[in-house]
């Protein structure tokens, strides 16, 4: 048995990770606190929680990210979406960073990505921070003791936040660097202490890997009925839009908040953790989220506290609006155990509309969902990314362009054609603006959403009377049990109804321009399902 400590030069040569200082090999959660602790990376907090800052990086650094152009890749990345980077350059970066590496310690997490064991990968993780590696134990997944002793890693992960990349040797933008060796399997993380980036490079990765084995990778959350895993719902939606919360039901058992596959078997998480925004995380209406706050070994990430009472500050956005915690899925009481479920009854996919046009939830034909898929609308939210102060219109393809090294295309035929074999119905809901656009109309109040949802998943609102939406198409129900009337036709909640139509009018051009690069590579019914 391992005692936790290993030396480098047996453990890592093979990846070319030699004469570091002392390497913590699989350390368990109390030794990763204790050694973050002990080295000044962050403070406990309150009921043993990990209080840390990022530093500089509060939110991921998209633009500093490249995947590796090399002949084996050359013709099946998106290219427009995923910047390049060359052979020679990512070469000297790794020998770089393997040099920079000498007399330092690290800490190393073999974890699986992927619930389901015919397509999981198996990720080595180094770092150099202790706890980026608690992080990164908490969102991928973790063997058992047995696993652990043949474990082989398929890919690896170096993440040197204190290594400055040269941008005129290494080929990259600035200092920052984030870069997928599919050749080498190998991802490099440089200059950045912001530990989603180690989360999302694996999910990018695996946006490549899985649609070859007709997996569909997706940005979403995904919970079951209570005892019954056939009853599957997913919820598609960029940071901000309300997975985690929404898909964290109560009534419900949690699949995962983040990122998951359909396979032919059904739903399967990727991870084994949950990354949860905490800026203003109100503990009436998310009870279990804000109670991870205060559990043992809880990553809290840029969050204001008292240095006194360690009492969190849930409303301050001084140091970024992209506060966080993330903590391992078995501290909700009613995620699932084994991260699987079955195929989904329905998919909903969440956007948060800034210009406060569209209405609260619209169900979708089979083309209106792919084209919404492709559309990706919804904003940025606040602190996601470096320099996004507030909400911000996009088109994000699939609910997740930063992480999709293929072309959209791929995943939105692959989606369509297992909503059609298994007969999933699709719902629009946003979470974003009523009454007005961002700045003059208000957010879409949650417990209507709720309501809706609940309506929606437990089959009741399939009966209810719908109207055909004028703007976009779908279908709108008209009322809908607990929920207030004027809500479900957003031009109603609008007191100027002229600056609505022209709202509407002009975010109709805005869907239909961008749809404009997809519409070659797409069938006529999507084309003729766009807007109507």
């Amino acid at each position: 048995m391992k005692d936790g400590r290993v030396n480098p030069a047996q453990e890592l040569a093979h990846q070319g990770i030699t004469g570091t200082g002392r390497v913590y090999y699989n350390l368990i959660e109390p030794a990763l606190v204790q050694e973050a602790v002990t080295r000044g990376e962050g403070k406990l907090g309150k009921g043993g929680a990990f209080l840390c800052s990022t530093g500089q990086f509060t939110g991921r650094s998209p633009k500093d990210k490249f995947v590796v152009r090399t002949a084996s890749v050359e013709n099946t990345i998106w290219w427009e979406n995923n910047a390049p980077m060359a052979p020679d350059a990512f070469d000297r970066l790794h020998a770089d960073m393997l040099a920079h590496m000498q007399g330092r310690d690290y800490f190393v997490q073999d974890l699986y990505a992927g619930a389901d064991p015919l397509h999981r990968l198996d990720v080595r993780v180094v770092t150099e921070l202790a706890w980026h590696g608690l992080f990164i134990r908490h969102l991928l997944r973790r063997p058992d003791r047995a696993e652990l002793d043949r474990f082989v890693p398929e890919w690896t992960i170096i993440n040197c936040p204190s290594f400055k990349a040269d941008p005129e040797r290494h080929g990259c933008r600035t200092q920052t660097v984030i870069t997928l060796n599919f050749d080498r399997k190998l991802i490099l993380i440089a200059n950045t202490a912001y530990a989603g980036e180690n989360k999302k490079a694996v999910f990018t990765l695996l946006n490549y890997l899985l649609p070859e084995k007709g997996v569909m990778p997706m940005h979403c959350s995904a919970n079951h009925a209570i005892g019954n895993p056939v009853d599957t719902a997913v919820f598609f939606g960029l940071s901000g839009t309300g997975k985690t919360t929404l898909s964290a039901s109560p009534d419900r058992t949690l699949i995962g908040d983040d990122e998951h596959g359909w396979s032919d078997r059904g739903t399967f998480n990727f991870e084994g953790g949950c990354y949860a925004k905490t800026i203003n995380l109100n503990p009436e209406a998310e009870p279990e989220i804000y109670a991870t706050t205060q559990r043992f070994a809880t990553v809290v990430e840029n969050m204001v506290y008292d240095p006194e009472t360690l009492d969190l500050d849930f409303d301050d956005d001084s140091l970024t609006a992209n506060t966080r915690c993330a903590y391992p899925l078995d501290y909700i009481s009613n995620a699932s155990a084994t991260g699987l479920g079955g195929h989904p009854k329905n998919v909903i996919m969440l956007t948060c509309d800034a210009f406060g046009v569209l209405p609260p939830i619209a169900r979708l034909s089979p083309a209106q969902a792919m084209y919404h898929f492709l559309s990706g609308f919804t904003a940025k939210v606040a602190g996601t990314e470096r320099g996004v102060t507030e909400p911000q219109p996009t088109f994000s393809t699939c609910f997740g362009a930063p992480f999709m090294p293929r072309r959209p295309e791929v995943y939105g035929k692959l989606l369509q054609a297992k909503i059609a074999k298994h007969g999933a119905v699709c719902w629009l809901v946003n979470t974003g603006w009523t009454g007005g656009a961002y700045g003059s109309g208000k957010r879409m109040p949650i417990k209507a959403t709720r309501a809706l949802l609940s309506a929606a998943l437990d089959g009741s609102l399939a009966g209810a009377e719908f109207r055909r939406d004028p703007n976009f198409g779908f279908d709108v129900p008209v009322a809908v049990k607990g929920v207030e009337a004027g809500l479900l036709n957003p031009r109603e909640t609008w007191a100027d109804k002229t600056a609505y139509d022209a709202q509407a009018a002009r975010l109709v051009g805005m869907f239909a321009q961008n749809f404009g690069q997809y519409a070659p590579f797409i069938d006529d019914d999507v084309k003729a399902a766009a807007i109507r």
